[in-house]
């Protein structure tokens, strides 16, 4: 076996420093930009560190004399919202990502065949991704969701109107006479707010699962599919056995995606409710913020725990159709 030459394996070996050294001030400032902020989150989440106390002035200052431990925790374990925030903000990410996931395979499956228009059905279809998430929350609920000057309220209004009018008819009026008076349903209610959310950031979510799905439909084996028509497969079955698994590797992504988003929840809440029965994690956090730094700071350490369960819950469950 030839040997290599010193001065030859020193080169090799400074042709392989050289990329690292090139690399490490951008590896030194990413772990800058994510430590120091994470570092000072776990550090104020320890001290009582309010913006406005006149009784107790000393603590609007972020010193180490305002020690306290996990005091700050506890108070955040105990406040009356927090358990009802992490409720939320599984129950609002789990279902966009379930509505989205259906809407957006069953879209992607439906438009991928070639019909007149098909190019400007697609760009309609993706356009509400590229919504603001202010804007879309605004337009939803005023525009849409309002019960009296929305859609819902004219629809609602219309259907009552129409009921009235064949309740004098001859032959159904008996019919019509049982039907009782439609209420619009008000979305800004405590009851009913979440659902708000989850409906709007499904209808602007929805495109990026159908973009992300009919990317991958146009690599679908066609002659898997001519050789199961030939074997006599419906409709149901190729979708079932040759779709549905060629699609799993994009599922796993968008959910990943989506999920990580999702839990960052803001803009929609506050517009709708603004927290009225409708806190997640990220919402709870602002309301701390707005005095108590020490118990924001607590309960976005609590969020990075949930968003870490989330992730390893995915991964295990969903994710390890990456690796197939």
């Amino acid at each position: 076996m030839a040997r290599v030459p010193p001065r030859e394996g020193n080169r090799v070996m400074s042709d392989r420093k050289l990329p690292r050294l090139l690399q490490s001030p951008a590896v030194v400032l990413l772990l800058i930009w994510m430590l120091v902020p994470l570092s000072m989150t776990l550090y104020f989440s320890f001290i009582r560190y309010v913006l406005n106390n006149l009784r107790r002035p000393e603590w609007t200052s972020p010193s180490i004399s305002n020690w306290r431990g996990f005091g700050i925790y506890e108070f955040v374990l105990n406040s009356k919202d927090f358990l009802f925030a992490i409720q939320n903000s599984l129950l609002i990410v789990g279902s966009i990502l379930f509505l989205t996931v259906i809407l957006g395979v069953l879209i992607a499956v439906l438009i991928n065949k070639a019909f007149p228009g098909q190019g400007i059905v697609r760009v309609l279809l993706i356009s509400p991704f590229f919504v603001m998430p202010a804007v879309n929350a605004v337009l939803w609920i005023n525009m849409i969701l309002d019960p009296v000057l929305g859609l819902q309220g004219i629809a609602v209004g219309g259907i009552n109107d129409m009921i009235d009018g064949l309740r004098g008819a001859p032959l159904v009026g008996g019919f019509f006479s049982l039907w009782p008076q439609l209420e619009p349903i008000s979305f800004r209610a405590t009851q009913t707010s979440a659902y708000a959310v989850i409906i709007m950031v499904t209808w602007q979510w929805t495109p990026f699962a159908v973009l992300i799905f009919m990317t991958s439909l146009q690599s679908e084996d066609q002659q898997q599919k001519e050789a199961a028509i030939l074997d006599g497969a419906g409709v149901w079955s190729q979708f079932r056995f040759l779709t549905l698994p060629h699609l799993g590797r994009p599922i796993a992504i968008v959910v990943m995606i989506q999920a990580i988003f999702h839990l960052s929840l803001y803009a929609e809440i506050e517009i709708v409710s603004r927290g009225n029965g409708n806190k997640n994690l990220p919402y709870l956090i602002g309301e701390f913020a707005n005095n108590n730094i020490g118990a924001a700071s607590a309960t976005g350490i609590f969020a990075v725990i949930l968003a870490n369960i989330v992730a390893i819950f995915l991964l295990r469950m969903i994710g390890k159709t990456l690796m197939e």
